[in-house]
């Protein structure tokens, strides 16, 4: 797997750049080390690619967790406790779902990185909220988002997001005062 672009988000670059030039290599290394080729291995069954091969994202993830467990890299959960005093009155709040929580894909020395083969809200989700509720809490203090460049999510399912529109929606939405630095990258096969 190559990178084939990167985005500096809320000057993302620079600051991973100077305070992990080591796990920056570390994840770039994780990531060449994926033969992404041996993961087209999903047949279709989507009207529009009948019986295509497609790349598929939960091998893709798997190998890519795989890299990061072996280089000690750590998934962080947290719980959810939600607040119940928003309920209006007469509505039971034990009808809520008990054990929720959140979780970063991996993070070493307050890095986050979030690995994204999905739909394109969670790729904002993972930059412009998880990373946020995880630097708010504590744990990081910058993150990693990996994304594909949309030449590769063309060969996945419908409905994969891809790097091309995930930038041109940061770049038109701008930056926020909460926002925390983020270096996007776009991964090809």
């Amino acid at each position: 797997m190559i990178i084939a672009a990167e985005y500096s988000f809320k000057t993302g670059k620079a600051a991973i750049r100077s305070r992990w030039p080591n796990l920056l290599e570390e994840i770039e290394g994780i990531l060449s080390g994926v033969d992404a080729e041996t993961h087209k291995i999903k047949e279709s069954r989507e009207k529009t690619m009948l019986g295509q091969m497609l790349f598929s994202p939960a091998a893709l993830n798997k190998t890519i967790s795989e890299g990061f467990a072996a280089n000690g890299w750590d998934k962080q959960r947290v719980p959810c406790d939600y607040p119940t005093n928003f309920y209006r009155a007469g509505y039971d709040p034990k009808k809520m779902r008990a054990g929720a929580f959140r979780e970063m894909d991996f993070l070493k020395n307050r890095l986050g990185v979030e690995v994204q083969f999905g739909k394109y809200a969670f790729m904002v989700y993972n930059v412009c909220a998880k990373m946020t509720i995880f630097n708010r809490l504590g744990f990081i203090d910058a993150g990693v988002e990996i994304v594909p460049v949309k030449s590769f999510a063309d060969e996945m399912s419908t409905g994969v997001s891809y790097f091309e529109q995930f930038v041109w929606d940061l770049e038109n939405r701008g930056e926020a005062d909460i926002d925390i630095p983020v270096l996007i990258f776009g991964v090809d096969r």
